[in-house]
C-alpha cells in the first residue's frame, strides 16, 4: 500500500482490488489523519512503547510478550514496581488473555475511555479476545482491522502514567504492522523486539522483518531467540534440538544486521504450563532456566531502552 496520503493513492498497481481505491483516488483522505492527534494525546503519558514482532508464526511471540511484561511488572505489592500494559493487536489469534490468566475477564468503558482488564494492579491488558466468544474467528479485511487498532490507540485509558507498553503484533508484515507503526511513529515509539527460533526457515522470514523495520524507520531494540534448546523436566539438562549448523543462528543474524542480541529462551515445559495457567515464570519458578533467561533478557532490554 502506498498510503492514502500518497500522490499515487488509488492509482498505483498495488491499489487494484482494494475496497478503498475509489476513496483514495478521489483525494478524500488527503491531509493529516485526525486520529494522529488523538493518539498523541492519549499516549502522552505512556513513557516507553515497544512492539513485539516475529517474521513467522509459531515462534513464541505472544508467549514472550506476556512473560516479559509480567517480568517487568514484578510483584504488585512492590510499590516501586513499574506500571506495565499489554496491547494485543494480533486480532486473528488473540492469545494474550489466556497467557495472562484473564480468559474470563472483560474490558469496560469508563468516562475516560476503554479500561484494560488487569492481571494485577500494575499490569493492564487490552485485547479483542475479551470481546468475542472463544470459538468465534475474526474474519475481517484490512480496513476493519486498521479501524480497531486506531480505536485502541485512541481510546484505551492506561491510567495517569504507564511506564512500559508492550504491543503484541501478528506474525509477518501485514496491515496491522503498517497501521501500528504509521501511527506510533508520531508518538515517539521506542522500537521493536523481534522473536525468532534458531532454524533457518525462521531466519529467512526474520530477515524480511528486519528489512521491513528499516524501511519503516522503526528502531530495532534487539532479537530474542526462543526454543534455543530443550530443558528436561527431571534432570534440568538443556539439549539442543536443532542441528549444529543452525543452532545459535540468532547471534549470527544479529552480527549480520548489527543489532543487539537480547538473549535465548530454552524449550522448557515450565514455559508451556505457566502460559496456559497465566502465571509469571519469574515469580512462580524463579530458579528455572527459563526464569533466568527472562531475567537476563529483561535486563538487556531495559539497557537497550535507556539508549533510545
Amino acid at each position: 500500500c502506498v498510503g492514502p496520503q500518497s500522490k499515487e493513492a488509488g492509482k498505483a498497481s498495488s491499489c487494484q482490488g482494494c475496497p478503498n481505491q475509489s476513496n483514495c483516488s478521489s483525494g478524500k483522505f488527503q491531509g493529516p489523519d485526525p486520529a494522529i492527534a488523538n493518539i498523541q494525546s492519549n499516549l502522552a503519558n505512556v513513557k516507553q512503547k515497544i512492539l513485539i514482532l516475529s517474521g513467522k508464526g509459531g515462534v513464541g511471540k505472544s508467549t514472550f510478550t506476556s512473560q516479559i511484561a509480567m517480568t517487568f511488572a514484578g510483584h504488585e505489592d512492590d510499590e516501586s514496581a513499574p506500571h506495565v500494559g499489554i496491547l494485543d493487536i494480533d486480532l486473528c489469534g488473540p492469545s494474550i488473555p489466556l497467557m495472562t490468566g484473564l480468559s474470563d475477564a472483560q474490558m469496560r468503558y469508563v468516562q475516560l475511555g476503554m479500561e484494560p482488564a488487569y492481571k494485577q494492579q500494575n499490569l493492564g491488558v487490552v485485547s479483542i479476545g475479551f470481546s468475542i466468544p472463544k470459538r468465534d474467528p475474526v474474519i475481517w479485511r484490512g480496513p476493519k482491522k486498521n479501524g480497531l487498532i486506531s480505536q485502541f490507540l485512541q481510546q484505551v485509558y492506561w491510567g495517569d502514567s504507564l511506564d512500559y507498553l508492550f504491543i503484541d503484533t501478528p506474525p509477518g508484515t501485514s496491515d496491522e504492522h503498517i497501521t501500528a507503526v504509521s501511527y506510533l511513529k508520531h508518538c515517539q515509539v521506542d522500537g521493536c523486539v523481534i522473536v525468532t527460533t534458531p532454524q533457518q526457515v525462521s531466519m529467512v522470514d526474520v530477515r524480511r522483518q528486519l528489512t521491513f523495520c528499516r524501511k519503516m524507520n522503526l528502531p530495532i531494540l534487539g532479537l530474542v531467540e526462543n526454543m534455543a534448546g530443550f530443558v528436561c523436566s527431571n534432570c534440568k539438562t538443556e539439549t539442543p534440538i536443532f542441528s549444529s549448523n543452525t543452532s545459535g543462528g540468532g547471534k549470527a543474524l544479529c552480527k549480520e544486521f548489527n543489532i543487539r542480541y537480547l538473549g535465548a529462551i530454552p524449550l522448557d515445559p515450565i514455559v508451556m504450563s505457566s502460559c496456559e495457567k497465566g502465571l509469571s515464570i519469574v515469580q512462580h519458578h524463579p530458579s528455572s532456566p527459563s526464569s533466568k533467561a527472562f531475567q537476563v533478557i529483561a535486563t538487556n532490554l531495559a539497557d537497550a531502552l535507556k539508549e533510545t
